[in-house]
């Protein structure tokens, strides 16, 4: 059985309120039981047992990493040098041979559990996981996140997709192992490139969304395709997503040909993700990355993630989303408060309407998911990747730094 984490202080007091505002938290039952109003001027006051002053430092819902690959991660293994490849075919060959090398040194479950409490400990309070699955490792990956999930679920709340690392008609088999995986665990769907791995858009996307209707999953897809090709296969996407009925259930991961198109072709494309309800998940690439203030003015719903960490594509990651949210804004141009404010709800608010959490936020009746940070605001918080003092999983203490002084 998961031993629970301790339990948190039942009172918060001074806290910097996303808005703005300070409050006092009392919590109950895992929950946010009451929210007072600090008056202008008020005294320090000592806190007493079971209580946590937090003397004006920002509280924040839970992070919120709407993409990770928990099963990839060296996290808990040997440093491995980078290995350079020329395309992504390579890239996945790579990767095969060299995660053979790491399973020896480290098992999935292990590093997965490693990277997911390091993402708990930075005030991730739910992560979406895509999960390798295909004709080499069968489910093996999956059960190993599965079985890591369980011993983290008082940290951190984990969601799979079963993902198609290796295409989805372009290995036989593919289409049984991830039938498989939504009946043993998974709940969401994975694509890969559909036109630039398969060579077959419709053919990927008539087993993606059969699949996922015949579940009753939503559907995460990776598309790296640029240009206008790129953007044909986001239509396509945006169509079967309408027609099934599945807004709210379907995001596309990076869209790099979001930030390739010229005008019409972009308010085009963004108007129909936007109509159909389907969401875009960037991680702030170093290659181009979709204009994520406009889409989100022309109505899509743009969340970010984290991507790979410590592993076989980049040596690079450190589970930190307030840190992904400076990356994001700094290639994304975002500079003036109001910016960095939706830079922040693109790890927060955004990222968890895009993964369907429920009861999310900083409200009365809500679950007491919550991050005290060493900032006094929200764009402070994105710009100056501040140090983590308090962080609450369901009213249960993860980590507590709060004797540290703001910094």
């Amino acid at each position: 059985m998961t031993a629970l984490p301790p339990p948190g202080p039942h009172l918060l007091l001074d806290a910097a309120l996303p808005d703005g505002s300070r409050a006092d938290l009392r919590i109950a039952d895992g929950r946010i039981a009451a929210l007072t109003p600090v008056p202008a001027g008020r005294e320090r006051a000592e806190p007493g047992p079971g209580e946590a002053a937090l003397d004006g430092a920002l509280l924040l819902p839970a992070l919120v990493d709407g993409h990770a690959h928990l099963d990839k991660t060296f996290l808990g293994a040997p440093w491995q040098p980078h290995r350079a490849t020329a395309n992504l075919r390579e890239q996945i060959a790579s990767e095969r041979a060299l995660r053979r090398e790491v399973a020896a040194q480290a098992p999935v479950a292990e590093r997965a559990e490693a990277l997911a409490r390091r993402m708990a400990a930075l005030g991730t309070g739910f992560v979406r996981s895509h999960v390798d699955v295909d004709p080499d490792t069968g489910l093996d990956h999956l059960h190993a996140v599965l079985e890591a999930r369980e011993r983290v679920r008082e940290l951190i709340d984990v969601q799979l997709v079963a993902f198609p690392q290796s295409g989805v008609v372009a290995e036989p088999g593919v289409a049984g192992l991830l039938d498989a995986a939504l009946r043993e665990g998974a709940q969401l769907i994975g694509g890969l490139d559909p036109f630039g791995f398969d060579n077959d858009v419709d053919g990927q996307l008539d087993v993606v969304f059969g699949l996922a209707e015949r579940h009753g999953a939503g559907v995460d897809i990776h598309l790296h395709d640029g240009g206008e090709a790129g953007a044909a296969q986001l239509r396509a996407i945006a169509g079967r997503t309408a027609a099934l009925g599945l807004g709210g259930k379907v995001a596309v991961s990076h869209a790099y040909c979001l930030g390739q198109l010229a005008e019409p072709e972009l308010t085009r494309t963004a108007s129909a993700l936007a109509a159909a309800g389907v969401a875009v998940m960037t991680n702030g690439p170093a290659r181009t990355m979709p204009p994520v203030k406009l889409l989100h003015e022309l109505g899509v719903l743009v969340f970010a993630g984290s991507d790979n960490i410590r592993d076989a594509w980049w040596p690079y990651g450190t589970g930190d989303m307030l840190e992904r949210t400076t990356v994001i804004g700094l290639q994304g141009d975002l500079m003036t408060d109001q910016d960095l404010v939706l830079a922040a709800e693109f790890a927060t608010s955004h990222a968890a309407r895009a993964l369907g959490v429920e009861e999310y936020g900083i409200a009365v009746g809500r679950p007491a998911n919550l991050v005290a940070v060493a900032a006094h605001s929200v764009p402070e918080a994105v710009a100056a990747h501040p140090e983590r003092l308090l962080v609450l999983h369901r009213g249960r203490t993860v980590l507590d730094r709060l004797n540290s002084p703001l910094r």
